[in-house]
């Protein structure tokens, strides 16, 4: 016998719940429009250098900075290389010493080089002492030194910091009659080249062209100059009666720096078909060069920072470099960056290195201040903002730099260069010129970016080198 069975009320009532009532949003979506956004770029950053200097029009594009004549003997880094655990100094690098600057006799640089020695030090240990005979030159391949001279009443101060590639006692190639008039202390493990003026005497007796540059530096730097190294200009004051009065004038550099506009470029291909079919709502040709511009952009201001020839870390004079007090940049080192000049008006650092700054001031308690740039609250020290810059790199030793500057031609600092009124320009020193369509029906577009950045006086820029960025704990 079969039983009949029929749904339940509850079963008929799901059925007509599950049965579709109206047009579904996936169907109703093929008579939609769909809203759009413009492509993203992940790779567009702040790019505050490019924003905040100055940018100076170069219409012959070459711009000529005109000085006064230095006499200034400054020290340079030097380079080394390592065979094991033995280190030699490019022959090269020593025209950095002060009185070598110019010399590029390969032969005589190459006798030199041969005649250093190396020696270790441990941390504390004192390798020159204050008083003593100075009759070394001594070249810092690795570790950190102080110069130190005993404080006015007690204990001692800290007058320079030197780090690989640093050199002092540059000055004892010319004479070996004179006196330390401080303390070089290694406060790391440290390994040092020095070089005997016996060695030299050695030397310089086989060349002459050695012996008369040193000759000709060491009479130079002897010739009366201001506290920046300049050629002197005589004045007499607060005399009475009628004294002779001196004669000057103000010499200028022979060979003044110049700098030539750089240019970043590529070649934009765009198909005809697109161009023609696909520019609704958005045009392509104009989205595909909005996104090539910023990619130049980035790397202009990367070019900027990092270029041998005129990037600001390559152009920044080695006494304008100091290193830090202890690894990461602490409160201490801002402000000994910042008394090196006048008016500096920006700080760039790599964000880590904000972050790390950020931490040492945690750990004094201190709590950093703010300024606003632009309509944005930017951290600052003193008054100065810091402002990010990722081109600024971090070496795999997790070290960077930390870069100060005065920026504007009025102000005798740093400036951007650039040239405006260029054929087919889409922004200041930039356009994209029709370069036209090949046999694929390819559209091809120019786009150029010219740029160069330049130091107008030595002090306008300063670096903090050797920065740790690593977490501590």
């Amino acid at each position: 016998m079969t039983v009949e069975t029929r749904p339940s009320t509850a079963a008929k009532t799901q059925e007509r719940t599950e049965e579709q009532l109206s047009l579904s949003t996936a169907a109703a979506r093929n008579l939609a429009t769909t809203t759009k956004s413009e492509p993203q770029m992940q790779g567009i950053s702040s790019r505050w250098l490019l924003r905040k200097l100055p940018w100076v029009d170069v219409p012959g594009a070459t711009y000529r900075v005109n000085r006064r004549l230095s006499f200034t003997v400054g020290d340079g880094k030097v380079t080394f290389e390592k065979n094991g655990a033995k280190v030699r100094v490019i022959p090269e690098e020593l025209a950095e010493l002060p009185l070598l600057q110019g010399f590029d006799d390969r032969t005589a640089l190459g006798a030199l080089a041969d005649k250093f020695e190396q020696k270790e030090f441990d941390p504390g240990q004192v390798i020159v002492q204050e008083g003593r005979k100075a009759d070394h030159v001594f070249l810092v391949v690795h570790g950190r030194v102080d110069k130190v001279r005993p404080a006015k009443y007690e204990g001692e101060d800290v007058v320079g910091r030197l780090s690989d590639g640093d050199s002092f006692g540059g000055n004892v190639l010319a004479e070996a009659d004179g006196k330390w008039d401080f303390t070089a202390r290694a406060t790391t493990a440290t390994t040092v080249l020095t070089l005997p003026h016996s060695a030299y005497k050695t030397v310089a007796g086989q060349h002459e062209a050695l012996r008369s540059h040193v000759h000709r530096r060491m009479t130079d730097a002897r010739k009366p100059t201001n506290k920046a190294g300049e050629a002197a200009i005589e004045f007499l004051s607060s005399h009475t009666g009628e004294p002779t009065l001196p004669t000057t004038f103000a010499d200028y550099e022979l060979n003044p720096r110049e700098y030539e506009l750089s240019v970043a470029q590529t070649v934009l291909k765009v198909h005809s078909r697109v161009a023609d079919l696909y520019n609704q709502p958005m045009n392509q040709t104009q989205q595909q060069l909005r996104l090539t511009i910023e990619a130049l952009r980035e790397r202009q201001e990367n070019e900027l920072v990092n270029n041998p020839d005129f990037g600001l870390l390559s152009n920044t004079d080695f006494d304008q470099r100091i290193p830090t007090h202890s690894g990461p940049p602490t409160p201490d080192d801002f402000d000994d960056l910042l008394s090196m000049r006048r008016g500096t008006r920006y700080i760039f650092a790599h964000p880590r290195a904000i972050a790390a700054f950020g931490k040492e001031c945690n750990k004094r308690g201190l709590a950093i201040s703010s300024v606003d740039v632009d309509g944005h609250h930017i951290p600052a020290w003193r008054g100065v903002p810091i402002l990010p810059c990722g081109k600024i790199p971090v070496s795999e030793h997790q070290t960077s730099s930390i870069i100060a500057m005065r920026t504007g031609e009025d102000n005798e600092g740093v400036i951007g260069l650039y040239q405006t009124g260029l054929p087919d320009e889409v922004e200041p020193g930039l356009n994209a010129r029709f370069m036209g369509i090949d046999e694929k029906a390819i559209i091809s577009y120019l786009v150029s970016a010219y740029y160069s950045a330049a130091v107008l006086v030595p002090d306008a820029i300063g670096i903090l080198e050797n920065v740790e960025v690593r977490p501590r704990d």
